[in-house]
């Protein structure tokens, strides 16, 4: 009876493969790193598989190996994992051989009968190794029509991508007449002959790949208009891909257009790639489905897999990372850091001591584009097995890598490129790979030293950049490659390298889980929330165990209610239920499904890997920020005029997000277009208000409306055209300089952005009437002040379509929020607006002072904490900027189990309940949603226990501790101590990266840390208190008590300027 390989074995280099699979390939006899001789063992307690069809095939392709893996999942808890075979072999051009080869080798080695196999799910990582590295042959150029009207027009397609991604993939773009508003009417209709011009363009310019992105189009269920303006382009550009963004991502739409476009990008590669997954599973007669793991580490069919590859980007490593918590389960307790080593890429991922990765927030990020859908948290780099290694006047490793033909390129199989692989066989004698003679003389003493610390380098950056502490802890080394990483690292407490780990990929693939997804829009006219919620997720569930998941192990992993604002009892849900495969189920034991269409020519052998893109740009871009010496940058501050740079902007965003509060908006779009602005050549001035002339004219502008619009509906030219309408009425008086209503959220951008000297060419005001964000106009310190009334008329509306609304007067300031607030659902919900300008000495008076530097400090001191992995430290360092611990407090750590909103008067009401939980001082107690019974951290062992309560009305109201009772099946839900309160600053950031979560982007299973911090001292008299604090809410049970003592923010104008 053979044996199952242990590692040490592995990396020897000894073979197990049959006589007759070797005489067939000799090919397969080489051994590389990350290219390793078949590995094939077999075991059994009876010395024979099991009879019955409960084996699970897992195959991982990868740019470099295919792995497989058989495996009884009921035998997972032997000493053996239930491993029946497994099999490492060189990825071949055309995949449907490797996998072929692989899946052969292990039936004839270790006894399987193919009627015993219950599924083959395949993972790879072939897509997103087309992405990382910028591989021409394999990414097609994209048209992208953009179904928007008049707005977006500053955020053209791939405006945020790094330069050499968006030169290589856009190849076209169009403004088009369409779109919709969050209430479901038309922007703009459809314009067919619109649509037909620009198929025109994008045929003469042979692009096969389209993406149409409406305003919207994700709630359109009615106007259909991405499905009509992809059927027009079908017929207008026979045989093209169409991607309706719709179809790929939620709302959000830079980040839905961003993931649409990579995904049509790679359609060509991914239909081939899958086919040819599909292929030898028929040819071999498995009477069982093949799957395909998607980014969560649950399963796609085929055909879905090639309709949308992108959920497959981040496959690979969530495999790599599930394999290795089924490896390693017995032995380690505590976070680890996965670090899988392929042939092209690393890979690297924090395991949480429950099994599965910890995950990213709202937004992902691949290759420097940003996208809106969850994935792990991985950080990816070219560096494996095959990467190339050139020895110039540095020596560098990567990031393009020789790949599956490396038994071809590599010196010690006769090749004649240098790499890794031959690096490593050189500084090793025990690694029995290749004819190490063949390498002799490529590199010398000090260059193959130089290779072993360019590789020690690369592997202790990227885990020290995935660390959320300074502290040590166990790194796992997973995949093909593991064997050129060195035993150990800077950071590490100890690196593990555990049996079978060249093959986690495989085994991670083989336990995948089987999901489902629902995202629906219901009434809740007649039924509650909770009442509807509950009805979906038990559809959700069922869903799962008609997927073929057991239903004794399906769990609700994530839940959201997003109300619908402006549209009368209307809420979007979005439930997903995931559990494990059910073996027992006989109605999956039929022939392959979701087959491509028989047309598709399922050979990819022309889709190799092009190198000569990497001879002109081998580093990944940077941008400015990322460059930049934290500790020492100094902002440009001439004569106490603050010229504002990207740096400086890419702070002041940070900041403003997280003064939001939660509301606001996200600034992200804004930041974008004024990046774009400077990139033009656009001087945008802040000045003190300390330095304002009495006579000075103090504009205000900025947007109005929903966030969950302003991140849908980005802007046009609604907020300019505002200003110039109001200064038609004020007779041709025009502002001096501009302040921004709130600091808080994407406001706090807009006084910059109206002053550029493209806009209006006037100096903003560091400062703002809030010191925060509110959801009210009335809830301003002009107001608090009660000088004058109204302080807010005139003002000026305009929804950047058309339609200008002015009010010349009004009774009060709480009238101009209410009548502004009915036309604005009539105006799309989200409009640009120009307040009258007040004096400089009016301004000097009622100003929240220095608020542009105080999100700079914020921003910056962020910045700092993620450079040097001091996250667990970020809230300190935050509050630090705002005046110290005297000024400001952490109010709670932990996991957002549940989240409920409503909406009333156009605002949105709800509340976000937080688990205690010490989410960053120690990652071993953090707990991710899974298949066991228990899901909760143990309280004893936190710092912060029990449960807090959020309640917010577009921004956070108060930071409430409670507890919860069941009495007769029902919940009964009790306040205890109140740990803040409006006016004072109640602000939730995100603990693995410090930014700020937004009230919309509140969701179920994030790890978060609150704040609060102390309000401005023009909100602290008796009048600010009645307006922005408790009662102005509707809590009138609750007394406002200051978090601590307001300490004015630090003038980066008086600490750098430099008079001439």
């Amino acid at each position: 009876m053979t044996t199952i390989v242990g590692h040490e074995e592995y990396r020897k280099g000894k073979s197990l493969i049959s006589d007759i699979t070797a005489a067939s390939r000799p090919d397969y006899q080489t051994k590389a790193i990350g290219v390793t001789v078949p590995r094939v063992g077999a075991q059994s307690s009876m010395g024979s598989a099991p009879d019955r069809k409960t084996l699970r095939i897992g195959v991982d392709v990868g740019g470099t190996n295919t792995d497989g893996v058989i495996l009884d999942p009921l035998k997972a808890s032997d000493p053996d994992k239930g491993i029946i075979a497994w099999h490492k072999t060189p990825t071949t051009p055309n995949p449907s051989a490797g996998i072929n080869d692989a899946i052969l080798t292990m039936f004839a080695n270790a006894g399987v009968d193919s009627d015993q196999v219950a599924s083959v799910t395949i993972g790879t990582t072939h897509f997103v190794n087309a992405v990382v590295e910028r591989d021409a042959t394999r990414l097609s150029k994209v048209a992208v029509l953009r179904l928007c009207g008049p707005f977006s027009q500053h955020a053209p397609p791939c405006v945020d991508w790094p330069n050499e991604m968006r030169e290589l993939i856009l190849g076209h773009y169009a403004l088009l007449k369409g779109g919709l508003e969050v209430d479901g009417h038309l922007i703009a209709d459809l314009n067919e002959e619109q649509i037909k011009k620009e198929c025109a363009i994008i045929r003469e310019k042979g692009i096969k790949s389209v993406v149409v992105n409406g305003i919207f189009s994700p709630i359109d269920t009615v106007e259909r208009q991405e499905e009509r303006a992809a059927e027009l382009v079908r017929a207008e550009i026979p045989g093209c891909d169409v991607v309706c963004s719709k179809e790929v991502a939620n709302l959000g739409f830079l980040e839905r257009e961003n993931a649409a476009i990579l995904n049509a990008s790679i359609l060509a590669f991914a239909r081939k790639t899958i086919r040819s997954f599909q292929e030898p599973v028929r040819r071999l007669g498995l009477q069982c489905p093949v799957f395909v793991t998607q980014n969560d580490g649950t399963i796609l069919s085929g055909d879905m897999a090639a309709r949308l590859p992108i959920r497959t980007f981040s496959s690979g490593p969530t495999n790599s990372m599930r394999g290795a918590a089924f490896l390693v389960r017995d032995e380690v307790d505590e976070a680890v850091m996965v670090v899988d080593i392929g042939g092209t890429t690393t890979d690297v991922g924090l395991l949480l001591a429950n099994g599965f990765p910890r995950q990213q927030a709202a937004y992902s990020d691949l290759a420097g584009v940003r996208m809106n859908f969850s994935c792990p948290d991985i950080k990816s780099i070219g560096l494996g097995g095959g990467s190339k290694v050139r020895n110039r006047e540095a020596l560098t490793v990567g990031p393009d890598s020789v790949g599956y033909k490396i038994t071809k390129e590599a010196l010690v199989f006769g090749g004649s490129t240098l790499t890794a692989t031959d690096c490593t066989v050189l500084l090793d004698k025990d690694l029995d790979i290749g004819n190490r003679e063949l390498a002799k003389g490529a590199l010398d003493e000090n260059g193959l030293a130089d290779f072993k610390a360019v590789v020690k380098h690369k592997l202790e950056k990227i885990i020290d950049t995935m660390k959320t502490s300074p502290e040590d802890l166990p790194v796992l080394l997973v995949g093909g490659g593991a064997v050129i990483a060195p035993d150990e690292l800077k950071g590490a407490s100890r690196v593990l390298k555990p049996k079978w780990s060249g093959v986690a990929n495989a085994i991670g693939a083989a336990i995948a889980r089987v999901s489902a997804v629902i995202d629906t829009v219901e009434s809740t006219e007649s039924k509650t929330t909770k009442e509807l919620l509950d009805k979906i997720c038990n559809s959700a569930i069922e869903k799962a165990v008609a997927a073929g998941a057991s239903k004794s192990t399906v769990k609700i992993v994530e839940m959201d209610t997003i109300p619908l604002p402006y549209i009368a009892n209307k809420s979007r849900f979005t439930v997903r239920a995931a559990g494990g495969f059910d073996y027992s189920r006989t109605d999956f034991l039929t022939a392959l499904t979701d087959e491509l269409e028989p047309q598709e020519d399922s050979d990819i052998d022309n889709f190799e890997k092009s190198s000569s893109e990497y001879d002109k740009n081998l580093a990944i871009s940077k941008t400015p920020v990322d460059d930049i010496d934290i500790a020492n940058y100094k902002p440009k501050v001439r004569n106490r005029v603050w010229y504002i740079s990207e740096t400086d902007l890419a702070w002041i965003s940070t900041g403003c997000y997280i003064l939001g509060t939660g509301g606001g908006g996200s600034p992200y779009s804004s930041m974008i277009r004024i990046r774009e602005m400077l990139r033009r050549g656009d001087v945008i001035r802040v000045v003190s208000p300390a330095d304002l002339p009495d006579d000075a004219a103090i504009g205000c502008g900025g947007g109005a409306g929903s966030p969950t619009v302003g991140i849908e509906k980005l802007a046009g030219d609604e907020m300019v055209q505002a200003q110039e309408e109001l200064f038609k009425v004020l007779g041709g008086r025009r502002a001096t300089h501009m302040i921004a209503v709130e600091i808080g959220g994407n406001n706090g951008l807009q006084s910059m952005l109206l002053g550029a000297s493209s806009n209006l060419d006037m100096p903003a005001v560091d400062g703002d009437w809030m010191g925060r964000a509110y959801p009210t106009k009335w809830q301003t310190t002009p107001v608090v002040f009660g000088e004058r009334s109204p302080i807010f008329a005139p003002v000026s509306m305009a929804d950047g379509n058309g339609n200008v609304v002015i009010m010349p007067t009004a009774a009060s300031d709480f009238q101009v929020e209410r009548i502004c607030r009915a036309a604005l659902s009539e105006m799309g919900s989200h409009v640009g607006t120009a307040d009258a300008p007040i004096s400089g000495e009016e301004c000097k008076r009622w100003v929240v002072e220095n608020t542009i530097s105080q999100s700079w400090r914020i921003g910056r001191a962020v910045a700092r904490a993620r450079r040097s992995n001091q996250v667990d430290n970020v809230a300190e360092t935050i509050l630090a900027e705002c005046g110290g611990a005297e000024a400001g407090k952490v109010l709670w750590k932990g996991k957002i189990v549940g989240v409920e909103r409503t909406l009333r008067m156009g605002h949105v009401y709800g509340e976000c309940i937080i688990e205690g939980a010490d989410v960053v001082d120690d990652d071993s107690r953090q707990v991710v949603h899974d298949d066991t019974d228990n899901d909760r951290v143990s309280s004893s062992t936190s710092a912060f226990s029990g449960l807090l309560k959020v309640p917010f009305k577009n921004e956070n109201i108060a930071a409430i501790k409670i507890s919860r009772t069941i009495v007769d099946g029902k919940t009964n839900e009790q306040d205890g101590e109140v740990l803040g309160l409006v006016p004072d600053l109640i602000t939730v950031i995100d603990a693995q990266n410090g930014e700020a979560i937004g009230t919309p982007e509140y969701r179920y299973g994030l790890l978060v840390i609150v704040l609060g911090i102390t309000a401005s001292d023009r909100w602290t008299s008796k009048r600010g208190i009645e307006i922005g604090g408790p009662k102005s809410f509707g809590i009138d049970h609750l007394t406002y008590k200051p978090l601590g003592k307001f300490v004015k923010p630090a003038s980066v104008i008086d600490d750098f300027d430099v008079s001439e």
